[in-house]
């Protein structure tokens, strides 16, 4: 629980055990060395049980509830720190001191008998009768495995007794794995084959379960190499054509001893798992109708299309807060920008995911959506304060893990404020992501928030964790912060080496790292791989068929009718039709090619091809750079710019149309449309000539550099369903049914216009 410094840390710890273990002492010692505040729980004690004691009557439980009641009131109404000392001897006792506060840490100080009697018998003045003593050892009832807390041997210097308790509390202690608990819920054999998995491994297989793969190649050897070498616990695939990744699936599950966690990306329905897969919808489309099922049916298809591959692992939903409309990393994939919005979502996307056999990492913990940075390329920061962060975040994570999500994935995006909360004094250079902060992994994620489940980091590429320390700190760091998986290697011996190395110098603790293994193995039992046949880890050949099938096409179909959004049309040009307005100047807005390196503007045919088919005749724009790649000579902008600029435009044209599908995702730090030149031909300077539509195909915040066009649409996404949507609304075929939020405006005036 505690980070480079105990110092600050908000630890509420109740000091037990019976009189001469030095409760006062030790408890005063630990406040000291957590910045906390001190309390000796005889003095809560109520008027009546003083009197009653100073007459010579001993206490029953019935006195003690309303004084144990008032030390457990303590730890909530306090805003920092807190050790209290109190006897606590019985669970019961406990019981009711937790049930005001369930973080509270119970430090037991245990000693002999002989031990504890020369204590009290040397206090000065005191002397305690060996029968008195031994009446309280009798009633000691020893910290059940279901409490939260530490023992320690009172044998020890008072300074080694601290140092003990602060090496129990930073993860040894408090928050170790209950596998037969949600979200795990394994009985007695899974927990067996767990524990005894773990027994049979070596070192060099234990290191390697905490990694996922990112599998860059489709061949047996590379697979080999992977599983003899680096005995990773799960895999995350390139994704291709389907029935090549069910096959590289396949032989992965065939050659390793212990089954692996297959992860997909399945944001969208099927696609990005597989080449093949069904978009159904992005997140903000599911979360921009009233229909809820639309998100169930994303996941119901994304689970169908995923455990056909092979799959059991999503890494999905997205329960991030859309917050800033400048922040693009998340815009299209939060189902909105408030936090009753994204619950809502995404537990219907967690329910019809669940249908298959498919377990959930939904992300990115603390949240993203505050800055309008992006992760992958320098770390951003969720700059609320803990109680603003509790009442968004803090209340889609709880309600999230209530659910029963079976995993959590956490981002490379620090939390100044609620790090602060926890470690108090926190200097502005020792903030770091959450992938490293123990403070937001342990006290938050898993004390607070109470979470039980596995904790994976983001990709251990991303510049938001790389920029954070030399990556040989950094490997092994994370799973001693409180990450239980490293999701991909930079260099598969580098790393591995890092994270056994971390493991030797004590960087990670053994009890961490049982922790861990117990994690993961526990989610591969929760799946029940460790009872399924090798063959039958991934389905037949023939269960591709459910993939981009015509089923799933007409649910993506139906989801694009309903989700299409007229931003505005405050010009009132429509409805634009074939009658009204036959030529189209059709412009396409791309932003370029990405790291997919698929062709940017491949959408732009569909478009050409659906709006020929609902009878317009098109006239494509084509840029400077585009005219000269096929073979026309002396272009420039400013010749393009004086050909399409003319005055007799409205006599060419009665409409211009311009789809953008700008991505740019994981590039760039933010994402705006970039034109093909200064004062580009095909900026909407025309929008004053002619009815001009605007169509996103994606991101929902264009309005910021179009804000001259009056007609805005969000269509989501860029497939055939989609865009035939599109236009059939464009035409008044049928009505508009998508909602939208205010992020749209980007937070102008001219905007809205």
């Amino acid at each position: 629980m505690t980070g480079k410094s105990d110092s600050g840390a908000r630890h509420h710890i109740v000091v037990m055990g019976v009189a001469g273990c030095g409760k006062s002492t030790i408890g005063a010692a630990l406040a000291e060395r957590f910045g906390a505040e001190f309390l000796d729980g005889d003095s809560l004690h109520p008027q009546a049980n003083i009197d009653k004691m100073a007459s010579g009557t001993p206490l029953n439980d019935d006195d003690r509830a309303p004084w144990l009641a008032e030390i457990g009131r303590r730890f909530p109404a306090s805003d920092s720190a807190l050790v209290i000392a109190c006897s606590a001897l019985k669970r019961s006792y406990r019981d009711i001191i937790r049930s005001a506060d369930p973080s509270v840490i119970f430090v037991h100080l245990h000693g002999t008998r002989d031990l504890l009697h020369e204590r009290v018998n040397a206090r000065p003045g005191h002397f305690m009768p060996a029968s008195l003593l031994d009446s309280q050892l009798a009633t000691l009832e020893p910290l059940q495995d279901d409490e939260g807390g530490v023992v320690v041997d009172i044998a020890q210097s008072v300074e080694d007794i601290v140092s003990e308790v602060g090496l129990g509390l930073s993860g040894k202690g408090p928050f170790l794995v209950d596998l037969t608990a949600a979200p795990f819920n394994l009985d007695d054999a899974a927990v067996e084959w767990v524990e005894a998995t773990i027994g049979s491994m070596t070192l060099e297989e234990k290191i390697g379960q905490l990694f996922i793969n990112h599998n860059n190649d489709y061949s047996p050897a590379y697979l080999d190499g992977v599983l003899e070498n680096f005995h990773v616990g799960g895999m995350r695939y390139r994704p291709g054509p389907s029935s090549a990744v069910q096959e590289h699936i396949r032989y992965a599950q065939s050659k390793t001893r212990i089954p692996l966690l297959i992860a997909s990306n399945p944001e969208m329905g099927g696609a990005g798992s597989c080449d093949d897969g069904t978009f159904v919808s992005t997140h903000l489309q599911a979360g921009s109708h009233p229909d809820q099922n639309i998100a169930r049916q994303m996941g119901q298809v994304a689970g169908v299309e995923t455990a056909a591959l092979g799959c059991n692992w999503a890494f999905a939903p997205i329960v991030d807060i859309h917050y800033n409309w400048r922040n693009t990393v998340i815009s299209t994939r939060a189902f909105g920008n408030t936090p009753d919005v994204v619950v809502e979502r995404a537990k219907e996307y967690f329910d019809g995911i669940s249908e298959s056999p498919t377990v959930c990492a939904m992300k990115h913990f603390p949240g993203d959506g505050i800055d309008e940075r992006d992760q992958h390329v320098v770390t951003s920061y969720n700059t609320l304060g803990y109680d603003q962060w509790n009442k968004s975040y803090g209340h889609v994570y709880r309600e999230m893990i209530g659910h029963g999500v079976q995993s959590i994935m956490v981002g490379h995006i620090g939390a100044p404020e609620v790090s602060r909360h926890f470690r108090p004094g926190l200097a502005d250079s020792e903030v770091l992501p959450a992938t490293l902060a123990p403070e937001l992994l342990q006290d938050l994620l898993r004390g607070e928030l109470g979470f039980n489940g596995l904790v994976l980091t983001d990709a251990s590429l991303m510049v938001g964790l790389t920029q954070a320390m030399k990556r040989r700190d950094l490997v092994p760091a994370t799973i001693a912060a409180g990450c239980d998986m490293f999701l991909f290697f930079r260099n598969p011996e580098e790393d591995f080496g890092y994270m056994l190395d971390g493991y030797k110098s004590g960087v990670i603790t053994e009890g961490r790292l049982q922790d861990a293994l117990r994690r993961i193995l526990g989610l591969k039992a929760s799946l029940g791989l460790h009872l399924a046949s090798r063959e039958s880890l991934v389905p037949a050949a023939e269960a591709l068929a459910v993939i981009g099938s015509e089923a799933h096409r007409e649910i993506a179909a139906e989801v694009a009718d309903k989700t299409v959004t007229l931003v505005k049309d405050t010009a009132g040009n429509l409805p634009i039709s074939a009658q009204t307005h036959p030529r189209i100047r059709l412009y396409g807005i791309s932003g370029g090619a990405d790291f997919t390196r698929a062709d940017p503007l491949a959408y732009l045919d569909t478009v050409r091809e659906e709006l020929e088919a609902a009878g317009f005749e098109v006239s494509v724009f084509k840029t400077a750079e585009q005219r000269e790649a096929a073979g026309e000579a002396g272009m420039n902008f400013m010749r393009v710019l004086s050909e399409e600029a003319t005055g007799d435009y409205a006599e060419r044209y009665d409409a211009a149309f311009v789809f953008a599908n700008v991505k740019g995702f994981a590039q760039e730090a933010s994402l705006r449309i970039k034109w093909s030149s200064p004062m580009a031909p095909e900026i909407p300077w025309y929008a004053t000539e002619v009815p001009t539509v605007f169509v996103s195909l994606n991101q929902p915040n264009h309005l910021i550099d179009v804000p001259m066009i009056r007609t805005v649409i969000h269509a989501h996404a860029a497939t055939r369903e989609a865009i035939r949507a599109t236009i059939q609304k464009i035409q008044g075929m049928s009505e508009f049914q998508g909602t939208f939020n205010q992020n749209v405006f980007c937070d102008s005036f001219d905007t809205r216009l």
